[in-house]
């Protein structure tokens, strides 16, 4: 792109955005660093064996949020969640995935993706890496394109508008569970394995010297994981994977800092649930849900309660991130969002946090989380249901297929059977003073009044969010795609009035973009301005449903 079209389609931006005119306050940059697969292993969380240097670095200029749960233990339906901020049981979105049940999950007619939300308040939007929403592909540039302005480019921040603000969301694929695999060079287990493989080879490239390989013997094993030798190498490789990732989070940092904009953007790293290991990754244990979370400020824009090193130990959601995310931004909170601003003045603390598990992959599930600063609650559809027995995908570490043996052997202890045997309908953990939620103590005296409070809130939370999985997938597939067919977004109407293109599509919920001549697309929340001659096209879609086609048209001179 030339710079007279970026200038023009900044001045564009002026006109239909009044809050990015001029004499408005500067806003900030921001950038939401999304690592897969991840617990707290982070040297500045307190964790020993790992080699974190930048995101200690960024942890010691930032402040470190120690009480972050994500809405599911798994990438979709987590990342779902956090997009649209609200939880997945109410938007279609809770089934992992939803394109193994036959459909695209179609969201509320006013439900909208958060960066399309700054996108339409003048924000460039870009993304690197994944998107799995559930109603697009798991790969970027596999829609809604109204989303982003920009995906999987290169360019990143340098593709938007002189003085246009951006935000960028940027995945770390590096640390998925499948890089607990054993790598390219050894024996697949399977098909899916090998693609595995391949994929995380190159998801190291250009950072695998960075990499002090971590001893096996010097891992902590959880009391649920039995002394293995393949559990220890795979925990092992884990803690590998995580210094690569920190070293490209370091690079992007440092891209940061060169071009000039570190004093400009605020950078939020986390990760999109807990760690891609057995018994975490999938589950409502603290192992699954529980994340990491860095929050750095510029100078100019960090409040005084912020201080740089500064711990925080608020309960906070998945949903309230995006809700935060969008007041950094200046864009109020919309109507349906489930989550809180946790970063405003005198924000109220969560008394409780919520989540759940449904489909994974072929084997149907529905569990429900909630859990209070002390207290974590599980409720289960299917009593008699192992939850080990929730993906295949899994079988593929080595670790996991050693477990399972020795399972089957009869030789794990007590605590390390739990997780292969029937859950039970409900079970109460008190996570202070058994943080692996191994003792279930739903049925001693001293904890019924905790019980009742906690399947209270249970209830209450059921009341305020509505939960799709009480109706079968097959219908709820029907609805979105009746007949199995994806539906397709009306084509959008473009007329000119008053020297100004308007446009207009009938699906409810559809986004609208719009181009001039050949410049990029850009998203249409208000008539714009256009010269006579301009050839003007339009686009919509609504999430769930195929795009439209593309209307063009050129402004006449009585318009």
């Amino acid at each position: 792109m030339t710079e007279a079209i970026r200038i023009a389609w900044f001045v564009l931006l002026i006109a239909l955005v009044p809050s990015a005119s001029a004499g408005a306050p500067t806003r900030p940059n921001i950038l939401l660093l999304v690592a897969e697969d991840l617990s707290p292993r982070i040297g500045a969380f307190g964790d020993e064996v790992a080699r974190t240097p930048n995101l200690d670095r960024l942890a010691a200029a930032g402040t470190r949020f120690t009480n972050v749960f994500t809405t599911a233990g798994v990438c979709a339906p987590s990342r779902a969640a956090l997009i649209l901020g609200r939880h997945q049981i109410s938007t279609g979105t809770q089934h992992m995935r939803s394109r193994a049940g036959g459909y695209l999950a179609v969201p509320p007619a006013d439900a909208k993706a958060f960066p399309e939300r700054l996108r339409a308040a003048g924000y460039f939007t870009y993304q690197i890496g994944k998107l799995d929403y559930q109603f697009s592909g798991v790969q970027g540039g596999s829609g809604p394109s109204s989303i982003w302005d920009a995906e999987d480019d290169d360019a990143q921040w340098a593709s938007r508008a002189p003085g246009q603000p951006f935000f960028g969301m940027v995945n770390y694929m590096v640390t998925h569970e499948s890089g607990v695999m054993s790598p390219l060079g050894t024996w697949p287990h399977s098909a899916t394995h090998l693609l595995m493989q391949v994929m995380q080879w190159f998801a190291r490239q250009g950072f695998t010297d960075v990499v002090v390989p971590t001893d096996p013997q010097s891992v902590v094993l959880p009391p649920y994981y039995p002394d293995l030798p393949a559990v220890r190498t795979d925990l092992a490789r884990h803690y590998d994977n995580v210094q690569i990732m920190d070293a490209q989070v370091g690079a992007l940092l440092e891209r940061l800092d060169q071009d000039g904009l570190a004093d400009d953007t605020i950078v939020i790293w986390t990760t999109d649930h807990g760690d891609g290991l057995p018994r975490a990754k999938r589950d409502l244990y603290d192992s699954g849900l529980r994340v990491p979370m860095i929050l750095r400020w510029p100078e100019q824009f960090r409040p005084d309660r912020f201080a740089p090193g500064a711990e925080d130990d608020r309960l906070v959601s998945f949903v309230d991130l995006t809700v935060a995310l969008l007041a950094i931004a200046g864009v109020e909170r919309p109507a349906g969002m489930h989550g809180r601003d946790f970063l405003a003045p005198e924000a109220p603390r969560r008394e409780f946090v919520f989540a759940s598990r449904d489909r994974i992959d072929d084997r149907m599930d529905r569990q429900r989380a909630v859990r209070d600063g002390r207290y974590k609650y599980i409720w289960s559809a299917f009593p008699d249901r192992p939850e080990s027995d929730a993906s295949d995908y899994r079988e593929n570490q080595d670790g996991m297929r050693a477990m399972r043996a020795a399972y089957e052997a009869g030789e794990l202890a007590t605590d390390q059977r739990t997780w292969f045997e029937a859950p039970g309908e409900e079970r109460l953990f008190d996570v202070q003073n058994d943080p692996h939620e191994l003792r279930d103590v739903s049925g001693d005296p001293r904890f019924q009044d905790t019980l009742v409070r906690m399947r209270e809130a249970h209830a209450r939370f059921r009341e305020r969010v509505e939960d799709l999985s009480e109706v079968p997938e097959s219908s709820l597939a029907e609805r979105y795609w009746p007949g199995g067919e994806q539906p397709v977004t009306a084509d959008p109407t473009l007329a000119f009035s008053a020297g100004h293109a308007h446009v207009e599509c009938e699906t409810p919920g559809a986004s609208l973009e719009i181009r001039t001549d050949q410049g990029p697309w850009r998203l249409y929340t208000h008539p714009v301005p256009v010269p006579i001659g301009t050839r003007v096209s339009a686009r919509a879609i609504r999430y769930g449903f195929a795009g439209s086609a593309v209307v063009s048209e050129t402004r006449p001179p009585d318009s």
